[in-house]
């Protein structure tokens, strides 16, 4: 597997742990050379004043959490899109002029087509369609990385991108909705609200729960992958915050999950029931 190169496309110094780290790990440790493209720095939200002691922003402070964690996973490189975080919906970050989730997703294609046709990745990997859980840079990380898939082959699109190049499978990570509603039955036992979840409380599990998609392969991870994920998620600190990981929501998912990371394949177009348990898989 040597030969071989994968890109996940995330929005936020964090994406490449808490949900994907296991898989990014896993083909890491097996010679896969993985690469990370983040979208923004994650400007947005509150950090704990006592974090940002030798960083000039929260974006510079979250940039070295990702660089912290991606050393750990064993990522081959990190390239930023450059732009901002947009924040959940209704923040005022939305309305930045620089915000991701504001951007045409022509010219945020673009730059993520450069980086296909640079490192030439077999496989790409990237949100589901409502990016997880409705992050508007989530959602238009995903529309983005599915135009710049199709285009990264056309000669037609972006010319001045480099040369035509496309890759051979494209997958969304997903979360098992038969989990989900596990936890939204669950969490008020630990006096949870599943309507109010997540550090900042703006993550509504039921609604979550209720949009379902199929899931084309389960990449069972090593002990050795997870372990990785779980000292790369240390690194990230200022999101991490005050909550014990039992109680954060991709802490639960994972521990419900157990040892795969579930994924839909979007291409090439999956046929029967498709159920592949490694993204390389009829790879030439």
């Amino acid at each position: 597997m040597r030969t071989y190169s994968l890109l996940f496309v995330g929005a936020h110094p964090d994406d490449e742990t808490f949900g994907v780290g296991g898989t990014l790990a896993k083909y890491a440790l097996a010679g896969v050379s993985v690469y990370y493209a983040c979208a923004t720095r994650g400007e947005a939200g509150s950090v704990n004043p006592a974090l940002m002691k030798g960083y000039a922003n929260i974006g510079d402070l979250r940039w070295a959490e990702l660089e912290c964690a991606s050393g750990i996973l064993g990522l081959a490189g990190i390239y930023g899109l450059g732009y901002r975080d947009s924040g959940m919906p209704g923040a005022a970050d939305n309305h930045h002029p620089g915000a991701l989730a504001a951007a045409p997703v022509e010219e945020v294609a673009e730059s993520i087509v450069k980086i296909i046709r640079d490192i030439k990745p077999r496989v790409v990997v990237t949100f589901d369609p409502i990016g997880g859980y409705r992050h508007p840079d989530h959602i238009a990380v995903h529309r983005a990385t599915v135009m710049a898939f199709h285009a990264a082959g056309d000669p037609a699109q972006y010319p001045l991108a480099g040369a035509p190049y496309r890759p051979d499978k494209l997958y969304f990570q997903v979360m098992s909705r038969t989990l989900l509603k596990f936890a939204v039955k669950a969490l008020p036992l630990f006096g949870q609200d599943p309507k109010r979840f997540g550090l900042n409380k703006d993550i509504d599990l039921t609604a979550l729960a209720e949009v379902d998609f199929p899931v084309h392969a389960k990449v069972q991870l090593t002990k050795q992958a997870r372990e990785l994920q779980a000292k790369a998620r240390a690194c990230h600190i200022s999101q991490v915050g005050g909550m014990r990981p039992r109680f954060s929501l991709l802490g639960l998912v994972t521990k419900l999950a157990g040892d795969r990371d579930s994924f839909m394949r979007a291409y090439p177009p999956p046929v029967n029931r498709l159920l592949e348990h490694d993204l390389f898989e009829a790879v030439e």
